[in-house]
This record gives structure tokens, sequence and C-alpha cells, in this order.
């Protein structure tokens, strides 16, 4: 039985999806979400420097983490929420290892293909590389 899922969170509609997909699964089972906002830096971006000098990142993030609370405010407390910067498939993957998550719930964007051979797809790289169960959520 699944006690506690990953939910990879950018504010997406997919994402607040997979938010309450996740909820909904920890109400019935007596589980656990963890969402948490991955923070990429692109190398050589000024976007990087400001960034790394300043912690309007992870501000921006955390407001992002303000919103799941009120997506679900009922189910608040069953949310631990994280925001962690790096590459958001290695980030998702090291949460399941680190905090002994059994389930990755994740948004799919529906980027087309040329974007995704040019930035690459979460899902696809979590789908080939995870351990656990995962839930693609639309």
């Amino acid at each position: 039985m699944i006690k506690y899922s990953l939910v990879g969170y950018d504010g997406s509609a997919t994402s607040q999806r997979a938010v309450r997909f996740a909820v909904e699964m920890a109400q019935a089972t007596g589980g656990r979400v963890r969402v948490v906002t991955v923070l990429q830096l692109t190398e050589g971006s000024a976007d990087t420097c400001a960034l790394m000098m300043t912690d309007q990142g992870g501000t921006r993030c955390s407001r992002l983490l303000e919103e799941v609370k009120q997506l679900v405010p009922d189910a608040a407390t069953l949310i631990d929420a994280e925001v962690v910067r790096g590459s958001p498939g290695d980030v998702l993957l090291e949460q399941v290892r680190r905090h002994g998550v059994d389930h990755i719930v994740i948004g799919h964007t529906g980027r087309g293909v040329l974007a995704r051979w040019l930035l690459g797809s979460v899902s696809g790289d979590v789908l080939e590389r995870a351990h656990v169960p995962v839930t693609v959520v639309r």
C-alpha cells in the first residue's frame, strides 16, 4: 500500500492536478504527500547569477509551495513541502531515496516533440529511472 507519495510541483495546472491526486490517495490510504519544487539554475544565464546572489529564486518557489496548501486546505497537515535546487529529475529521484518515498506523482506538460528534445522531459526522465511506481497526471 502506498504510504508516502512525492509530487514535483512547478505551479502548472498539471502539477496542481498531481497534488490533488496524491492528496486524495493519501486521504484514502492514511498516507502522506511530499511536495517538492525544484529551482533549476541553468549554467551561464543571467538569472543564475541573480538567483545565486539573492534569494529571489527561493522566495519565488516558497510562494509556489504556499499555493499547494491553498489547493488542498483541508489536507494541509498531510503535506511535507521543500524547495530544492538542482536538476528536476535528479532531485525527485534523490527525494525518493532520502525520504523513503514509495510512489511518485508527476504532471505531464504536453510539450511538443521539439521542446522535449531541446529541454528534456522531467516525466520521461523520472519514468525511465524510478524504482518506485510513477503516476503521470495530465
